[in-house]
């Protein structure tokens, strides 16, 4: 029985470089989802996330393109870094706030399913959740970033320092305070914590 083996992103850039059109384009599917879900976590846009979807992997084929690619096997936290600060970008431009995603690119409060649960309950449910969306929002940015990138996109604290261009220990010291205030956010709020 023959297997498939799977190629390393420093490979695949290699052969992309050489001329191999397939290559980029297993490197594309191969992080498409992450990329894309941590653009939306920060424009809370699916159109906007798209484009800048886009737009980051055309910024990524001219910087491969121009030899400026020297990650080795680290293309996804250089990438991400791209998209994100396209994203912040946007931002910047739109001056709008980010929604809560998940790794799968949809609404974390909207994925939870309810079961068994009176009206009363399931709208005290909703007015809970829309309220931590909120409390989330109000976070200082980077603690907001660290928390988003860390829950809902799945990444590591190596990956997410990468990104962000700072130390592992800075990374889990946001997180730790995006936490800590967020529960007494929460408890300010009377927000319930599960």
């Amino acid at each position: 029985m023959m297997t498939k083996s799977i190629l390393a992103d420093g490979v695949l850039i290699q052969r992309y470089v050489e001329g191999s059109q397939i290559a980029f384009e297993t490197l594309m599917k191969r992080h498409k989802q992450r990329i894309f879900s941590s653009i939306l976590n920060v424009v809370n846009d699916r159109y906007i996330a798209e484009d800048i979807f886009q737009e980051t992997f055309i910024k990524v084929i001219h910087q491969i393109r121009a030899g400026k690619y020297n990650h080795e096997d680290k293309f996804l936290p250089w990438a991400l870094r791209i998209a994100r600060n396209l994203a912040i970008d946007s931002i910047r431009q739109r001056k709008r706030l980010p929604s809560v995603v998940n790794s799968e690119g949809y609404d974390i409060f909207e994925t939870l399913m309810v079961f068994d649960k009176s009206q009363e309950d399931i709208q005290i449910e909703n007015d809970e959740k829309s309220m931590l969306t909120k409390l989330i929002h109000q976070l200082p940015i980077e603690q907001k970033e660290v928390l988003i990138l860390r829950n809902y996109a799945d990444l590591s604290f190596k990956e997410i320092a990468a990104i962000t261009d700072t130390n592992i220990n800075t990374c889990i010291g946001r997180m730790h305070y995006a936490i800590m205030n967020l529960r007494k956010m929460m408890e300010k709020n009377s927000v319930r914590v599960k």
